[in-house]
Protein backbone atom coordinates (compact mmCIF):
# COMPACT_ATOMS: atom_id res chain seq x y z
CA UNK A 1 0.00 0.00 0.00
CA UNK A 2 3.03 2.37 1.35
CA UNK A 3 4.44 1.61 -2.53
CA UNK A 4 2.06 2.28 -4.27
CA UNK A 5 1.40 5.36 -2.69
CA UNK A 6 4.91 6.40 -3.07
CA UNK A 7 5.11 5.30 -7.18
CA UNK A 8 1.70 6.90 -7.34
CA UNK A 9 3.18 10.24 -6.14
CA UNK A 10 6.44 9.69 -8.22
CA UNK A 11 4.01 9.15 -11.31
CA UNK A 12 2.67 12.82 -10.43
CA UNK A 13 6.03 14.58 -10.15
CA UNK A 14 7.50 13.05 -13.43
CA UNK A 15 4.07 13.95 -15.18
CA UNK A 16 4.23 17.25 -14.11
CA UNK A 17 7.98 18.11 -14.08
CA UNK A 18 10.49 17.64 -16.46
CA UNK A 19 13.73 15.66 -15.09
CA UNK A 20 15.78 18.59 -15.55
CA UNK A 21 13.49 20.45 -13.48
CA UNK A 22 13.14 17.49 -10.89
CA UNK A 23 16.98 17.04 -10.53
CA UNK A 24 17.76 20.93 -9.98
CA UNK A 25 15.00 23.08 -8.57
CA UNK A 26 13.19 20.35 -6.67
CA UNK A 27 16.12 19.18 -5.45
CA UNK A 28 17.25 22.61 -3.94
CA UNK A 29 14.14 23.20 -2.84
CA UNK A 30 13.69 20.12 -0.99
CA UNK A 31 17.23 21.04 0.27
CA UNK A 32 16.04 24.56 1.91
CA UNK A 33 13.32 22.93 2.90
CA UNK A 34 14.76 20.35 4.96
CA UNK A 35 17.95 22.64 5.98
CA UNK A 36 16.21 25.46 7.60
CA UNK A 37 13.43 23.26 9.32
CA UNK A 38 15.88 21.63 11.34
CA UNK A 39 18.54 24.03 11.80
CA UNK A 40 16.05 27.22 12.78
CA UNK A 41 14.81 25.15 16.25
CA UNK A 42 18.72 25.21 17.85
CA UNK A 43 18.17 28.69 17.43
CA UNK A 44 14.62 29.75 19.21
CA UNK A 45 16.52 26.93 21.92
CA UNK A 46 19.26 29.40 22.58
CA UNK A 47 17.17 32.54 22.49
CA UNK A 48 14.81 31.23 24.61
CA UNK A 49 16.51 29.03 27.05
CA UNK A 50 14.58 26.18 26.77
CA UNK A 51 16.15 22.80 26.61
CA UNK A 52 19.36 24.33 28.10
CA UNK A 53 20.31 21.64 30.49
CA UNK A 54 21.43 19.66 27.27
CA UNK A 55 23.51 22.97 25.84
CA UNK A 56 26.58 21.73 25.30
CA UNK A 57 28.27 25.29 25.51
CA UNK A 58 26.75 27.53 28.11
CA UNK A 59 27.74 30.42 25.82
CA UNK A 60 25.14 31.87 23.15
CA UNK A 61 25.45 33.36 19.92
CA UNK A 62 23.85 36.69 19.71
CA UNK A 63 20.76 37.53 17.72
CA UNK A 64 23.24 39.73 15.59
CA UNK A 65 25.12 36.53 14.85
CA UNK A 66 22.73 34.23 13.86
CA UNK A 67 20.81 36.68 11.54
CA UNK A 68 24.53 37.27 9.97
CA UNK A 69 24.51 33.08 9.29
CA UNK A 70 20.73 32.95 8.27
CA UNK A 71 21.57 35.69 5.41
CA UNK A 72 25.31 34.73 4.12
CA UNK A 73 23.15 31.16 4.12
CA UNK A 74 20.48 32.36 1.65
CA UNK A 75 23.09 34.45 -0.43
CA UNK A 76 25.35 31.36 -0.79
CA UNK A 77 22.47 28.64 -1.19
CA UNK A 78 20.82 31.23 -4.40
CA UNK A 79 24.68 31.85 -5.65
CA UNK A 80 26.70 28.71 -5.13
CA UNK A 81 24.56 25.88 -4.55
CA UNK A 82 22.09 26.33 -7.25
CA UNK A 83 24.37 27.47 -10.18
CA UNK A 84 26.02 24.11 -9.11
CA UNK A 85 22.84 22.17 -9.15
CA UNK A 86 22.27 23.14 -12.20
CA UNK A 87 25.69 22.82 -13.87
CA UNK A 88 26.23 19.87 -12.84
CA UNK A 89 23.06 18.22 -14.17
CA UNK A 90 24.21 16.66 -16.98
CA UNK A 91 27.30 15.14 -15.34
CA UNK A 92 24.80 13.28 -13.35
CA UNK A 93 22.62 12.44 -16.34
CA UNK A 94 25.97 10.99 -17.91
CA UNK A 95 27.01 9.12 -14.94
CA UNK A 96 23.74 7.01 -15.19
CA UNK A 97 21.07 9.11 -13.13
CA UNK A 98 17.42 8.08 -13.21
CA UNK A 99 14.10 9.33 -12.75
CA UNK A 100 11.80 6.80 -14.25
CA UNK A 101 9.20 4.03 -12.73
CA UNK A 102 9.41 1.78 -11.45
CA UNK A 103 11.53 2.97 -7.99
CA UNK A 104 14.54 0.84 -7.19
CA UNK A 105 13.61 -1.76 -4.42
CA UNK A 106 14.36 -0.34 -0.62
CA UNK A 107 17.29 -3.16 -0.53
CA UNK A 108 19.01 -0.96 -3.42
CA UNK A 109 17.94 2.51 -2.01
CA UNK A 110 19.45 1.57 1.57
CA UNK A 111 23.10 0.02 0.24
CA UNK A 112 23.56 3.01 -1.64
CA UNK A 113 23.27 5.01 0.96
CA UNK A 114 24.93 2.93 3.38
CA UNK A 115 27.84 3.22 0.80
CA UNK A 116 27.35 6.94 -0.13
CA UNK A 117 27.95 7.67 4.22
CA UNK A 118 31.08 5.81 4.73
CA UNK A 119 32.58 7.32 1.35
CA UNK A 120 31.35 10.87 2.02
CA UNK A 121 32.92 10.34 5.80
CA UNK A 122 36.43 9.19 4.54
CA UNK A 123 36.59 11.90 1.39
CA UNK A 124 35.61 14.34 4.33
CA UNK A 125 37.81 13.46 7.08
CA UNK A 126 41.19 13.67 4.70
CA UNK A 127 39.59 17.48 3.11
CA UNK A 128 38.71 18.83 6.58
CA UNK A 129 42.14 17.72 7.85
CA UNK A 130 43.34 19.71 4.63
CA UNK A 131 41.62 22.59 5.35
CA UNK A 132 42.70 22.68 8.88
CA UNK A 133 46.64 23.28 7.62
CA UNK A 134 48.09 27.21 7.98
CA UNK A 135 47.27 28.28 4.90
CA UNK A 136 43.72 26.68 3.92
CA UNK A 137 42.39 27.35 7.08
CA UNK A 138 43.60 31.60 7.16
CA UNK A 139 42.16 31.64 3.83
CA UNK A 140 38.92 29.54 3.58
CA UNK A 141 38.16 27.34 6.41
CA UNK A 142 38.04 30.36 9.00
CA UNK A 143 34.65 31.48 7.66
CA UNK A 144 33.11 27.97 8.90
CA UNK A 145 34.66 28.58 12.35
CA UNK A 146 33.95 32.14 12.99
CA UNK A 147 30.91 30.10 15.02
CA UNK A 148 32.79 28.13 18.17
CA UNK A 149 29.40 28.04 19.72
CA UNK A 150 27.59 26.18 16.98
CA UNK A 151 23.92 26.13 16.13
CA UNK A 152 22.45 23.96 13.67
CA UNK A 153 21.87 26.78 10.47
CA UNK A 154 25.88 26.69 10.81
CA UNK A 155 26.44 23.64 9.66
CA UNK A 156 26.62 24.66 6.05
CA UNK A 157 27.94 28.57 6.75
CA UNK A 158 31.57 28.26 5.05
CA UNK A 159 33.59 30.00 2.47
CA UNK A 160 32.19 29.31 -1.29
CA UNK A 161 35.45 27.32 -2.07
CA UNK A 162 34.56 24.83 1.08
CA UNK A 163 30.76 24.64 -0.09
CA UNK A 164 32.43 23.12 -3.55
CA UNK A 165 34.50 20.67 -1.54
CA UNK A 166 31.69 19.82 0.90
CA UNK A 167 29.14 19.40 -2.29
CA UNK A 168 32.09 17.29 -4.01
CA UNK A 169 32.19 14.82 -0.71
CA UNK A 170 28.31 14.51 -1.27
CA UNK A 171 27.89 14.02 -4.50
CA UNK A 172 31.10 11.57 -5.38
CA UNK A 173 29.29 8.23 -4.13
CA UNK A 174 25.93 8.72 -6.24
CA UNK A 175 28.50 9.86 -9.46
CA UNK A 176 29.92 6.48 -8.67
CA UNK A 177 26.63 4.27 -8.87
CA UNK A 178 24.75 6.59 -10.80
CA UNK A 179 21.02 6.61 -8.33
CA UNK A 180 17.92 6.94 -9.09
CA UNK A 181 17.24 10.68 -8.36
CA UNK A 182 14.57 8.89 -5.45
CA UNK A 183 17.88 7.95 -3.83
CA UNK A 184 19.85 10.80 -4.30
CA UNK A 185 16.58 12.91 -2.62
CA UNK A 186 16.88 10.82 0.05
CA UNK A 187 20.70 10.57 0.68
CA UNK A 188 20.23 14.51 0.64
CA UNK A 189 17.70 15.06 3.18
CA UNK A 190 19.44 12.28 5.59
CA UNK A 191 23.25 14.18 5.06
CA UNK A 192 21.47 17.56 6.21
CA UNK A 193 19.85 16.18 8.68
CA UNK A 194 22.52 14.41 10.22
CA UNK A 195 25.22 17.56 9.70
CA UNK A 196 22.46 20.51 11.21
CA UNK A 197 21.99 17.50 14.28
CA UNK A 198 25.81 17.58 14.44
CA UNK A 199 26.19 21.48 14.73
CA UNK A 200 23.23 22.11 16.78
CA UNK A 201 25.38 22.65 19.96
CA UNK A 202 22.90 20.42 21.98
CA UNK A 203 23.07 16.43 22.76
CA UNK A 204 19.82 15.15 24.33
CA UNK A 205 18.86 11.64 25.71
CA UNK A 206 17.76 10.62 22.53
CA UNK A 207 20.26 11.99 19.89
CA UNK A 208 21.44 9.51 17.40
CA UNK A 209 24.91 9.07 19.27
CA UNK A 210 23.30 7.68 22.01
CA UNK A 211 21.94 4.65 19.55
CA UNK A 212 24.35 4.32 16.82
CA UNK A 213 27.48 2.88 17.28
CA UNK A 214 30.22 4.77 15.64
CA UNK A 215 27.78 7.89 15.14
CA UNK A 216 29.59 10.98 15.74
CA UNK A 217 26.87 13.78 16.34
CA UNK A 218 26.66 17.03 18.66
CA UNK A 219 28.77 15.86 21.56
CA UNK A 220 31.61 14.63 19.02
CA UNK A 221 32.02 17.74 16.70
CA UNK A 222 31.18 20.83 19.00
CA UNK A 223 34.73 19.84 21.01
CA UNK A 224 36.31 20.22 17.07
CA UNK A 225 34.79 23.72 17.12
CA UNK A 226 35.39 25.12 20.62
CA UNK A 227 39.36 23.68 20.46
CA UNK A 228 42.25 26.23 18.73
CA UNK A 229 42.11 24.92 14.74
CA UNK A 230 46.14 23.31 15.22
CA UNK A 231 44.80 21.19 17.94
CA UNK A 232 40.89 20.84 17.36
CA UNK A 233 40.71 16.94 15.75
CA UNK A 234 37.22 15.09 15.33
CA UNK A 235 37.54 16.06 11.53
CA UNK A 236 35.19 13.17 10.21
CA UNK A 237 31.60 14.02 9.27
CA UNK A 238 29.59 11.35 10.58
CA UNK A 239 31.14 8.52 11.63
CA UNK A 240 34.08 7.90 14.44
CA UNK A 241 35.85 5.20 13.18
CA UNK A 242 38.67 7.63 11.40
CA UNK A 243 39.79 10.00 13.95
CA UNK A 244 40.07 6.75 16.57
CA UNK A 245 42.04 5.46 13.08
CA UNK A 246 44.62 8.22 13.15
CA UNK A 247 44.59 9.16 16.65
CA UNK A 248 42.67 12.53 16.02
CA UNK A 249 40.36 12.12 18.49
CA UNK A 250 43.06 11.64 21.09
CA UNK A 251 42.09 15.30 22.91
CA UNK A 252 38.64 14.77 22.82
CA UNK A 253 38.80 10.62 24.38
CA UNK A 254 41.41 12.41 27.19
CA UNK A 255 38.70 15.17 27.72
CA UNK A 256 35.98 13.04 28.27
CA UNK A 257 38.18 10.47 30.63
CA UNK A 258 38.34 13.76 32.72
CA UNK A 259 34.76 14.17 32.71
CA UNK A 260 33.96 10.87 33.44
CA UNK A 261 36.46 10.71 36.59
CA UNK A 262 34.96 14.16 37.48
CA UNK A 263 31.12 12.67 37.54
CA UNK A 264 32.71 9.61 39.55
CA UNK A 265 34.20 12.17 42.44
Amino acid sequence: MASSLLESGWLYLITKFSEFQLATLCTFLIHESVFFLSGIPSIYFERSGLFSKYKIQKKNNTPVAQEKCILRLILYHVCVNLPVMIVSYPTFRYMGLKSSLPLPPWRVVLSQILFYFILEDFVFYWGHRLLHTKWLYKHVHSVHHEYATPFGLTSEYAHPVEILFLGFATIIGPAFTGPHLFTLWLWMVLRVLETVEAHSGYHFPWSPSNFLPLYGGAEFHDYHHRVLYTKSGNYSSTFIYMDWLFGTDKGYRELKSLEEEGKQL
